[in-house]
């Protein structure tokens, strides 16, 4: 564990190096690259590719190529304005969805809730995203998000549940089946045939929230076992 402050140097370096949220890459004239904090908290990396700073944010900052739930609060145009939970409202294009045409688009509603990905992150302008992968340009899961329920919680949560060793999706899993979609902005959409296990999974969610109750797995499995699910 290593934590660092705002502007502190971060020793960075891989051959296809990707920075996540808190990092900064300024050049010099020299045309050598430094990495910055933007701020403070834990220096996070995997396998020295990708590396980022977990803080206890408590809102979103769009960083590009983040998996995110979002709301569509208008239509201006060609275009959607939806709510990720950031300073500014993000832009949706008619036209970022696979398959989607000038004739053939989705008719995406007010309310509607969306699985995108952040392709435009910039603090001085509005963040963009699309409906499909960068590199198959299929959807991949990506798009509207249809019934189900919306959870929210923190942002360190949502890092958690898309660790594929966190246990709580494993353990509900084993239980019942789940349709789910962890948005880095603070969501998760929750998709199940009963409307209880719906309520179990929400509540799990917010139990093990480490700004919640942080329980820990035994203790998740007596709690479930209180529930009729």
């Amino acid at each position: 564990m290593s934590l660092i402050l705002p502007g502190e140097h971060v020793p960075a370096q891989h051959v296809n190096l990707k920075l996540g949220p808190g990092l900064l890459q300024l050049s010099s004239a020299n045309e050598r690259s430094t990495i910055i904090s933007t701020r403070a908290g834990e220096v996070r990396n995997t396998g020295s590719r990708k590396w980022w700073i977990e803080g206890n944010s408590r809102r979103y900052v769009p960083a590009p190529q983040e998996s995110v739930v979002g709301a569509v609060i208008s239509r201006s145009g060609e275009n959607w304005r939806v709510d990720i939970g950031s300073a500014h409202m993000a832009s949706l294009d008619g036209l970022a969805f696979e398959g989607a045409t000038k004739r053939n688009r989705p008719n995406l509603k007010v309310g509607s809730l969306l699985y995108a990905r952040v392709s435009l992150a910039h603090k001085d302008m509005e963040p963009e995203l699309e409906c499909f992968d960068a590199q198959t340009r299929k959807a991949e899961g990506f798009g509207e998000l249809k019934g189900g329920f919306l959870v929210t919680c923190s942002l360190k949560m949502c890092r958690l549940l898309l660790d594929s060793e966190h246990f709580l999706f494993p353990l509900l899993g084993s239980r019942f089946p789940l349709e789910t979609a962890v948005g880095l902005n603070g969501r998760v959409w929750v998709n199940c045939k009963d409307p209880k296990q719906t309520i179990a999974v929400a509540r799990c969610i917010e139990a093990v929230d480490p700004d919640g109750g942080g329980m820990e797995e035994s203790a998740v499995k007596k709690f479930l076992n209180t529930l009729d699910v």
